[in-house]
C-alpha cells in the first residue's frame, strides 16, 4: 500500500523565488491496484511519481509503502519514463538482464530470466536485436520487461506511451493491461490521456492547475479486460472531461495572459476523446 499523507512540495527557481509544486496532496493506493494521475502539465503529476520513487526526499507530509517511510529509491519501487532508456550498445536481451546483472545474478540464470520476461511482452523473436533495429513500441515494450523483471512491488509509470503513435499505444494498452492482470503489481501510471487513463484504471484522480492538489476521484468499475465500447468506459471519460475542463481553461488563460479567454465546453466535448488534454 502507498500512503501519501498531506505532502506539499516547493521548487527553488533561478532568480531565488520558490513556487509550491503540489500543495496538501493525500492518495492512497492499495496493494494491487491500477490508479492513473491525470491533469495539466506543471500539476504535478510527475513531482508525486518522483516522490514515491524516492528521487526527492525534500518535501513536507509523508509517504510510506507498506508502513515504511521513503527514504530512498528502492528495489521495490521501479519506474518506466517516457524516455525507454535502453542502453544502444546491448541487444534487448542484454538491456532486459541488465539489473539482474548488477544484483550478482550469475549469467546462466539472468539470461534465461530475462528470456522468459522478453516472451511476456512479445518480443521473442528480437531478443538479439539492438535498440536502433525496434520501433517505438517495441522499445518501451523492452522496457516495461527491463522493469518487470527485477520483480517490483510498485510499478511507477510516467507518460510511458506518449510519444506512440495511437494504434501502437492501443497495443500496449492491452499488453499491460494483461501484465498488471497476470502479475497483480500496484501500478501508479501518470498520463495527459484521459482514454488511456479511464481504460488502465481501477481509478482516476484529477489534478488541479498548480500547485496540484487532487481534484477529484473516478472509480471505474468497467469489467476487465475492458472493452472501449463499454458505455461505462464512455460514462466515466466524459465526467473527467467535465471536471478536467476548468483546469485547461485556467492553464489557458496563464499561457494566453487573457483572463477573459472562455473555454466552452461544447467545444471541448466535440474533441477527440482519445487524446483530452495531449500537450496542456
Amino acid at each position: 500500500m502507498i500512503v501519501i499523507d498531506h505532502v506539499s512540495k516547493q521548487f527553488q527557481q533561478r532568480d531565488g523565488n520558490r513556487f509550491k509544486a503540489i500543495d496538501d496532496v493525500s492518495i492512497t493506493i492499495k496493494e494491487g491496484e491500477f490508479v492513473s494521475l491525470l491533469g495539466p502539465s506543471g500539476c504535478g503529476k510527475s513531482t508525486i511519481l518522483n516522490l514515491i520513487a524516492g528521487f526527492d526526499r525534500q518535501y513536507e507530509g509523508t509517504i510510506g509503502v507498506n508502513g515504511e517511510s521513503i527514504k530512498t529509491p528502492g528495489p521495490d519501487r521501479v519506474v518506466v519514463f517516457q524516455e525507454h532508456g535502453l542502453f544502444p550498445w546491448l541487444t534487448v536481451l542484454e538491456n532486459v538482464a541488465f539489473g539482474l546483472k548488477q544484483q550478482g545474478v550469475g549469467k546462466k540464470e539472468r539470461l534465461e530470466r530475462a528470456r522468459e520476461q522478453i516472451r511476456y511482452v512479445h518480443l521473442g523473436k528480437f531478443a538479439d536485436r539492438y535498440p536502433h533495429e525496434l520501433s517505438g513500441g517495441m522499445k518501451q515494450r523492452a522496457a516495461i520487461a527491463r522493469a518487470l523483471i527485477m520483480n517490483p512491488k510498485i510499478l511507477l509509470m510516467d507518460e510511458p506511451f506518449a510519444a506512440l503513435d495511437e494504434q501502437t499505444r492501443l497495443v500496449l494498452h492491452k499488453e499491460l493491461e494483461d501484465i498488471w492482470m497476470r502479475t497483480g503489481k500496484t501500478i501508479l501510471f501518470i498520463t495527459h490521456n484521459i482514454r488511456e487513463a479511464v481504460m488502465l484504471s481501477d481509478r482516476v484522480l484529477v489534478m488541479s492547475t498548480r500547485p496540484g492538489t487532487i481534484k477529484k476521484e473516478f472509480t471505474v468499475q468497467a469489467a476487465r479486460p475492458r472493452d472501449s465500447a463499454d458505455p461505462l468506459i464512455h460514462h466515466v471519460e466524459r465526467s473527467v472531461m467535465d471536471c478536467l475542463a476548468d483546469e485547461m481553461e485556467k492553464v489557458i488563460k496563464e499561457e494566453m495572459d487573457d483572463d477573459n479567454y472562455s473555454f466552452k465546453k461544447n467545444d471541448f466535448h466535440n474533441r477527440d476523446i482519445s487524446d483530452m488534454g495531449g500537450g496542456i
